[in-house]
């Protein structure tokens, strides 16, 4: 079958609403963010409360994508370079390799978690994250009824397996960008596919979480999903897309100064704030 009709093959299902990935108990700080009314306040001249809620969703998606490409993206790559690297030489041994790549693994979960500022976006993270890990081993793995004889299939699930266990047993974090890297490095998804359905899928939930609120409709949703995110996802790819951690040396490029970073201090105060709002829907 072709290679490139297998990664499409992947990426659409990997782009199913429906998977158990989490995504539907956070929302990113945007509860908080029109709890605390700027949702109106980021569109002031805009005529009318439903182009108010619009832009004020548009100007949410774009603050959020830029602080998460240059907070998050660096995992994500870094995660799924480890995992394909480690698997170019395994030549049918499953065993080899995966003390080295836990370790790496470990290493930027770690880090994630250091650099992460505030408890709600961690939980997020982390509940996202291992539900990653869960749906590659019920929802990819060959079936108990077919066989499967692939060496690199058999060392992937156990790889993903041990690394489950370690976040259940809470040996490590298992944050979602980590995760993210690793279940598509799995999958063979090639890097920058991985990056930009990392941000798409980030964006769509942002939408998603404006519907459940009730700021927009199913169908203004699709619209900007459509017309407004595109550009933004695009973006950030092009900017954000050969940012790496550094903790690995010269395993890959990457300047001094060009380092993971948060870059929306607003956003992050809203987002720490959302377990003091009175109601809420999300659970992050």
């Amino acid at each position: 079958m072709d290679t490139d009709f297998d990664e499409t093959y992947v990426l659409l299902l990997l782009a199913d609403s429906n998977l158990p990935t989490g995504s539907f108990v956070a929302s990113s700080g945007f509860e908080s963010y029109g709890t605390h009314g700027f949702l109106s306040l980021s569109s002031a001249s805009s005529a009318g409360k439903g182009r108010a809620a619009t832009a004020g969703t548009v100007a949410f998606i774009q603050d959020s994508l830029h602080t998460y490409s240059r907070s998050a993206l660096p995992f994500v790559s870094d995660a799924h370079c480890v995992v394909v690297d480690s698997f170019k030489d395994l030549k049918g041994k499953p065993e080899i390799g995966h003390d080295a790549t836990i370790k790496k693994l470990l290493e930027l979960d770690e880090l994630y978690e250091t650099m992460t500022l505030n408890h709600v976006a961690k939980r997020a993270s982390k509940a996202q994250g291992v539900a990653l890990l869960t749906l590659y081993a019920k929802g990819f793995a060959c079936p108990s009824g077919l066989s499967d004889e692939d060496h690199l299939s058999k060392s992937l699930n156990v790889l993903i397996d041990r690394l489950k266990l370690m976040v259940r047993g809470e040996e490590t974090h298992g944050h979602l960008p980590v995760c993210w890297g690793v279940l598509t490095g799995a999958l063979g998804i090639s890097l920058l596919r991985a990056q930009h359905l990392f941000l798409f899928l980030h964006a769509r939930s942002l939408l998603s979480s404006a519907v459940r609120l009730n700021t927009i409709g199913p169908y203004s949703s699709q619209q900007l999903l459509f017309h407004s995110v595109k550009p933004l996802v695009e973006a950030e790819v092009s900017q954000n897309k050969d940012m790496r951690t550094g903790i690995f040396g010269d395993m890959h490029h990457n300047d001094a100064d060009d380092r993971p970073a948060t870059t929306w201090p607003l956003g992050e105060i809203l987002a720490v704030r959302h377990d003091l709002q009175h109601s809420r829907i999300f659970n992050s």
